[in-house]
């Protein structure tokens, strides 16, 4: 698989929707993730990330003008122990509540599929990193229709154990801007990850669009003492 650059990937797609990184940095000691958010609708661009725990939840900037908040209300990152999950949607906390009880990644994930915001039927795209006694891997998923009809969904897993240092993987919601908005296609996308967060933090956020981007999210993990530090950039302040 052909390694691309986020930068570019982000700047030529004005409207990725939301996405999520996960990866290695190139020194090999650090697991890298990032969620970002954004929105056309005034609703959709009235948020904020805050930190909750461990995790981060989404508030609304302005609590007045807050309409419909039942698909973008949510806590897109917990932990629970050793594992970190990342998620566009409430299916953070069933995969938490799942992996609690002895569950899979995967087997928590069958009770959902896509949001159910037709014309779109938004993809629903999740991230867990696991590490333990100084080893890493992880896996990603998405939960999508079936080539926009709501009549099926279509669940696929990617699994990635002992990552290559310097290189992740991205998933996002949509191909492109569009009405309806076309679901992501194909496996995540194989870039590169830095070793230094603030660039790859500002490097994120230079490259989403201006109008459109409202929130991003980056930790860095120390793989042997599972110490994390955290970035969280608001559009709105």
């Amino acid at each position: 698989m052909k390694k691309l650059s986020i930068e570019e990937e982000l700047k030529n797609n004005s409207y990725p929707g939301r996405g999520i990184i996960i990866g290695k940095t190139p020194d090999g000691k650090k697991a890298v993730t990032a969620y970002f958010i954004m929105g056309r609708s005034g609703n959709s661009r009235n948020r904020i990330f805050v930190e909750d725990g461990e995790g981060i939840r989404t508030q609304a900037f302005d609590p007045s003008k807050l309409e419909d908040p039942s698909l973008i209300i949510y806590a897109p990152v917990r932990v629970l122990g050793n594992k970190t999950i990342v998620t566009n949607g409430d299916q953070t906390d069933t995969i938490y509540e799942g992996m609690d009880k002895q569950l899979t990644f995967e087997q928590s994930l069958r009770t959902r599929e896509f949001e159910p915001d037709g014309p779109n039927y938004t993809p629903r795209i999740s991230g867990i990193m696991h590490i333990e006694n100084g080893t890493y891997n992880y896996a990603m998923s998405i939960l999508k229709s079936n080539n926009g009809s709501p009549d099926g969904c279509c669940r696929y897993t990617f699994a990635y154990e002992n990552p290559a240092a310097g290189e992740g993987h991205f998933i996002h919601t949509y191909m492109c801007d569009g009405d309806p908005l076309p679901s992501f296609e194909g496996e995540p996308k194989l870039i590169g990850v830095p070793d230094d967060m603030e660039a790859f933090t500002e490097l994120l956020w230079n490259s989403l669009n201006e109008e459109n981007k409202v929130s991003l999210f980056v930790r860095y993990i120390d793989i042997e003492t599972g110490k994390y530090e955290t970035k969280i950039v608001n559009k709105n302040q």
